[in-house]
C-alpha cells in the first residue's frame, strides 16, 4: 500500500485505520457483509462513490488482506468481490459503529437508504429482549433482493437466500419499512396504500418488525437536532 498515509502510531486503533480508516473503505466492508458482490452491485449499493475511487478502494483493501477477489463458476463465470475471513472480523466493529451512529444527525438532502444498508440497520437495532420466547423464520423481499431473518434463542440471523417455508413474507422496500419502524407510519397504513404485501401470518410478521425499536437520541446537549435512526424520513 505505498503512498498510503499513515498515522505512524503504533496503537492498534491508529493500525486499523491505516487500513480501513480511508473514505469509504468501511462501507465498501458494509456492503460486503452480507456476501460477494460484482462490482456493479457495490455501485449500486454505493451510487455516490465514483467508479474510480470504488476501484481503488478495493485494491487498497485487498492488498490490506481484507478483500479478496474470486471467479464465480459457469454459468455466472463473473468476478466478485468478498471479505477475507480476516475481514469478517470487522462485522461486529461495523455494527457496533452502525448502532453508535444511529442515534446521529441525518445527513442533509434525501438520499436513498440502500438494501444491503438497511439489513445492516436491522442487525444494528435488532433488540433481543424484545425476542424474548420467539422462534420463528421469515422472508424479507426488498425490491428484486430477497433476504431470509430467522429469530431464535434471543439472536437474529440475516442472509441473502430463499427462505423454505417461512413463518410470514414481508414485501417492501427499505424507505417503506424504515417509516414503519422508525418514523411513526402505521402498518395498516402502508398495507392499505399497497407500499407493504405481508404472506403468511400477520401476527407473525408484526412481531417481527417489534424487535427493532429506534434508538434513544443522545442526551441534550451532546448534538444538534434531528438525531434518530436511519431512514431519513422525519
Amino acid at each position: 500500500m505505498a503512498g498510503k498515509r499513515s498515522y505512524s502510531d503504533p496503537c492498534g486503533i491508529a493500525r486499523a485505520l491505516d487500513l480501513v480508516g480511508e473514505r469509504w473503505a468501511l462501507l465498501v466492508v458494509r456492503e460486503l457483509l452480507l456476501g460477494p458482490k460484482r462490482f456493479t452491485d457495490l455501485r449500486t449499493g454505493l451510487p455516490n462513490l465514483s467508479p474510480d475511487v470504488l476501484a481503488q478502494r478495493l485494491r487498497e483493501l485487498e492488498q490490506a488482506g481484507v478483500v479478496r477477489r474470486r471467479k464465480l463458476p459457469p454459468p455466472a463465470a463473473s468476478r466478485v468481490y468478498e471479505l477475507s475471513e480476516w475481514g469478517r472480523e470487522l462485522e461486529p466493529v461495523v455494527l457496533a459503529l452502525g448502532r453508535w451512529g444511529s442515534r446521529a444527525p441525518f445527513p442533509a438532502g434525501d438520499a436513498p437508504l440502500g438494501v444491503d444498508a438497511f439489513v445492516i440497520a436491522l442487525e444494528t437495532l435488532f433488540e433481543p429482549a424484545a425476542a424474548d420466547g420467539l422462534r420463528a423464520h421469515y422472508d424479507l423481499l426488498l425490491g428484486e433482493q430477497r433476504f431470509s431473518a430467522r429469530v431464535g434463542d434471543g439472536r437474529l440471523k440475516l442472509a441473502r437466500a430463499n427462505g423454505a417455508d417461512p413463518d410470514a413474507t414481508i414485501a417492501s422496500d427499505p424507505r417503506t419499512l424504515a417509516s414503519v419502524l422508525w418514523h411513526g407510519r402505521s402498518l395498516d397504513d402502508a398495507l392499505s396504500a399497497g407500499a407493504i404485501t405481508i404472506s403468511g401470518s400477520r401476527p407473525a410478521a408484526e412481531r417481527l418488525l417489534a424487535l427493532f425499536p429506534a434508538p434513544v437520541p443522545p442526551p441534550v446537549g451532546t448534538g444538534p437536532v434531528g438525531t434518530g435512526p436511519v431512514g431519513g424520513d422525519s
